[in-house]
């Protein structure tokens, strides 16, 4: 079973990337270009920029031989992340409510 991992070209554009959208998303809370929703809004789609060039040039999605099941365990994956991120914050909250006195909620 061959497998493809990618060429020197392919690794040095992922990198070029990667180093140019963290720059951009440094340079957007540093300089202070931007600020409040716009801001959060900048950084996630910076974030899903870089999500996507990790997913194609570093692991290789979309060039491997059976490319339906690596969808579909990345895909696993994120759910698993989602419910782990998702029932975290609701236990965070949940706790917050329950142990916050209940004179200083008025």
């Amino acid at each position: 079973m061959e497998q493809y991992h990618g060429s020197i070209k392919t690794a040095v554009i992922g990198f070029f990337w990667s180093i140019v959208l963290t720059f951009a998303a440094y340079l957007l809370v540093v300089e202070e270009w931007l600020h409040g929703p716009v801001l959060v809004i900048a950084l996630i789609s910076l974030a899903i920029f870089q999500l996507l060039v990790q997913l194609f040039f570093f692991l290789h999605m979309g060039h491997e031989q059976k490319p339906r099941w690596n969808l579909i365990v990345f895909l696993f994956m994120a759910l698993v992340l989602l419910i782990i991120v998702a029932g975290s914050l609701w236990i965070m909250y949940n706790l917050d409510y329950t142990l916050m006195p209940h004179d200083m909620m008025h």
